[in-house]
């Protein structure tokens, strides 16, 4: 199969969604399902400066200043992540992009390859909902095995189902509060994203609030589409 065919065939998405939305979940269930590679440009970041590249260099320095990597130097280890051959069948954008500009750049690199975003994955949710799932979370401090107030306790009070601790932690910023500006920062900041993807025709919406099994159908439906 050669680059262009590759490049056509390919399910190439961008996944939008506030924390506590699933992004992680629903992305390794199409990791897994359709061989899709999500790139984190925060794990990419730290790769690229362990593996010494030259984009990996330029952002250490940058780093070291304290200061924020700059959208060039993310795109430049990007272009790097996505020439390699485990990409081929498409990737899972995760945390970038995060403005209308990032989102330019991205269409421009993805050009370079003969390739496009095939879908903006909106993971849309009810804030008041988002805000009790979120502030509800507890983790076992033994094996991190998740819980949360309502939907999830331990069979045994306060005794972990899966190793048998007895201590649990929770987050500081999974308050009422904070899980409720967070969401607010996110609709701000994304947007401009909707705007941006939904005039280029390739944004869908899917319900995040529906359990995670009907989730994962929907976004499968949307893949299969791109694949088609």
């Amino acid at each position: 199969m050669d680059g262009t065919t590759t490049a056509q065939t390919a399910a190439n998405l961008v996944l939008l969604g506030p924390p506590g939305a699933g992004k992680g979940t629903q992305a390794r269930k199409l990791e897994e399902g359709f061989g899709l590679i999500q790139l984190s440009t925060g794990d990419l970041l730290r790769a690229a400066v362990a593996a010494g590249t030259e984009a990996g260099k330029a952002a250490k320095a940058v780093m070291e200043r304290g200061d924020l990597v700059s959208d060039d130097i993310v795109i430049a280890i990007l272009r790097d992540r996505l020439g390699e051959p485990d990409c081929a069948n498409g990737v899972i954008f995760d945390g970038f992009p995060r403005t209308a500009a990032q989102a330019e750049a991205l269409d421009a690199l993805m050009a370079e390859a003969g390739s496009s975003i095939t879908s903006a994955i909106s993971l849309e949710v009810d804030d008041a909902a988002m805000v009790d799932r979120i502030s509800g979370r507890f983790t076992c401090a033994g094996c991190g095995e998740g819980y949360h107030d309502s939907f999830k306790q331990p069979a045994k009070d306060g005794v972990c189902d899966n190793c048998g601790s007895s201590e649990f932690n929770r987050r500081a910023d999974d308050n009422a509060e904070t899980v409720a500006q967070r969401l607010k920062a996110y609709h701000a900041q994304t947007a401009p994203l909707i705007a941006y993807y939904g005039e280029r025709g390739v944004l869908k919406g899917v319900d995040a609030m529906a359990q995670i099994d009907t989730v994962s159908e929907s976004l499968t439906a949307i893949v299969q589409e791109a694949l088609a």
